[in-house]
């Protein structure tokens, strides 16, 4: 057996977390971005086959573990020394070592966060098998909204896994019961999935994505239904804010569609981290306790 003890404290597993959402965080940055353009090719494919429709064979684009990274300008493959989480970046001042090309500013930012959070969910839990499930949680989350904001959309390979991982540990349980998390993805889908088409009837016009359904129902799925009216509370009010700042930066109207995935995330980590905290405050500030 190998003794974990030593990992106990928390001056140990802070750090050693941290260290590891770095590495995370960089591998998510390949999430991000190769996800969605491989989901694309296979929606091609498909689309090929139910057409019966002939056509120059395409090249799958790169998958996410085994093809090396390399640059997205001069397409020179990166060296080890190049793909250090955030030091790389850093010791290379924003730019390729090959072509001199500006790397975005996305790789530094996904990796920080990764592990600014990773090392909040080992503060908040220890060791022990809720760090694990926690941190799966997080880095799920940074996935899908990493991709949502790009792309504006959500993968079922994301969202679902989310889904079905949150449901599945309530067996132990760890956040809630299987009552609760049963009841709190089915709120959750069907909440969203209701404002969609009564906003859909009423304008003719789409408000959102099947796959915001999906993410609040996972996260109903992880934290039961009482936290579900907070997510949406706090994701449309920091969605308003960061939404109408975006699109007065980028000159653009409210007609302009904002992926609203990202915040529910957002607002989903927050809550599942601080809700306790939250619930609280909010409980004093009206004098409920």
């Amino acid at each position: 057996m190998i003794d974990l003890d030593w990992l106990h404290e928390a001056a140990l597993l802070i750090p050693l977390t941290g260290l590891l959402g770095l590495l995370v965080g960089s591998f998510l940055n390949v999430v991000i971005l190769r996800l969605p353009r491989r989901l694309e090719h296979e929606w091609r494919l498909q689309a090929r086959e139910l057409l019966a429709s002939e056509g120059d064979a395409e090249a799958p684009p790169p998958d996410l573990v085994f093809t090396g990274s390399h640059c997205p300008q001069c397409k020179h493959r990166l060296s080890v020394f190049d793909n250090i989480p955030l030091l790389s970046w850093l010791a290379l001042r924003g730019r390729c070592r090959y072509c001199k090309a500006s790397i975005s500013w996305q790789y530094p930012l996904v990796e920080l966060l990764t592990a600014l959070a990773s090392t909040t969910i080992a503060c908040k839990f220890g060791l022990g098998w809720p760090l694990g499930a926690g941190l799966a949680f997080t880095w799920i989350l940074i996935a899908a909204a990493g991709i949502d904001a790009r792309t504006q959309l959500l993968p079922d390979q994301l969202t679902l896994p989310l889904l079905w991982l949150g449901l599945l540990l309530t067996l132990v349980p760890l956040f809630v019961s299987p009552s609760a998390a049963i009841v709190g993805a089915a709120i959750g889908y069907l909440s969203l999935w209701s404002v969609y088409w009564l906003f859909k009837l009423a304008t003719g016009k789409e408000g959102m994505g099947y796959g915001d359904f999906k993410l609040l129902g996972a996260l109903g799925a992880w934290m039961g239904a009482s936290a579900l009216l907070p997510i949406v509370l706090l994701s449309a009010l920091v969605g308003a804010v960061v939404g109408g700042l975006v699109l007065a930066l980028r000159g653009q109207d409210r007609s302009t569609p904002i992926p609203f995935g990202p915040f529910i995330a957002a607002a989903g980590w927050v809550w599942f981290v601080f809700g306790d905290r939250l619930g609280e405050f909010y409980a004093r500030l009206f004098g409920l306790q």
